[in-house]
């Protein structure tokens, strides 16, 4: 549980998630800062916002919300989030990544969405509260589904406008309003790639912080028709052999993991 506007000690070792928009301040070894604030290079924390977030390997995780690449912390620089993405250190990118949805929570509800009034923070919850019209907000949790589809022995990977050069994934999207899981799937393998599926199954999620998403992951066969890239999404996709496959996501995503899943069959 997350407890809002805390006052660490100084003596306390802790794990410091110092969030900027959407960088994580690493220290000069590209990781998480841990110590104590009397060893580490920080500005006087009254002036900013912090939470406690929970503990990690028996230590307290903060968030310090702090202004864009704010150069009063020094020892470091900030950095995207994705630097932290590494299969060696799951549970701390995952940590990070709920440091990053908290501040972009808190930033976006400062003032109630319903009658404009300035909100205030719950105590014993992480939430928002509004004591002119009792409106109350948490963080956001978008579901997504991700989908690895195999056709024989080749699976489609195609290349999102948002992917670096000649990154491949494989197809996913936000789930709509009345939508089930398997709906979603179907609906955007169809309209991302023009084709139907079958034997849809269900393996593990993901949170993934950018900004707010809960990756939930399938495979599924090819059943028909004949691809039609949406060029609205995509760049390009097609269907590849897995003893030759493009450049794809890195080991500790979710995509990659259901890549090598579909690989095995």
């Amino acid at each position: 549980m997350a407890t809002l506007y805390s006052k660490p000690a100084t003596d306390e070792p802790a794990w410091w998630f110092v969030v900027s928009s959407d960088h994580l301040f690493l220290d000069e070894t590209g990781a998480v800062p841990f110590g104590t604030l009397q060893q580490l290079s920080f500005p006087d924390l009254t002036e900013y916002q912090v939470v406690e977030m929970g503990e990690m390997r028996e230590r307290s995780c903060y968030l310090i919300m702090a202004d864009y690449m704010d150069e009063q912390f020094t020892g470091g620089a900030f950095a995207p989030l994705r630097q932290l993405l590494t299969v060696d250190d799951m549970e701390k990118f995952e940590m990070a990544g709920r440091a990053r949805q908290f501040s972009d929570f808190l930033n976006t509800h400062r003032f109630c969405g319903r009658c404009g009034t300035r909100m205030q923070s719950v105590d014993w919850e992480l939430a928002m509260h509004c004591h002119q019209c009792q409106h109350r907000c948490y963080p956001r949790v978008s579901p997504c589904i991700i989908v690895a589809i195999r056709k024989g022995d080749k699976i489609l990977l195609a290349q999102g406008k948002r992917h670096k050069e000649g990154l491949h994934s494989i197809l996913a999207g936000f789930v709509e309003a009345g939508e089930s899981l398997e709906q979603a799937l179907e609906r955007e393998v169809y309209e991302e790639a023009g084709i139907r599926v079958k034997n849809i199954r269900y393996h593990l999620s993901q949170p993934w912080s950018f900004p707010h998403s809960l990756m939930m992951g399938f495979t599924a066969e090819w059943a028909d028709g004949e691809l039609h890239i949406d060029p609205h999404e995509l760049v390009t996709g097609d269907w590849f052999g897995f003893d030759d496959l493009p450049p794809i996501p890195p080991e500790g995503t979710i995509a990659r993991t259901l890549i090598d899943l579909s690989q095995k069959g």
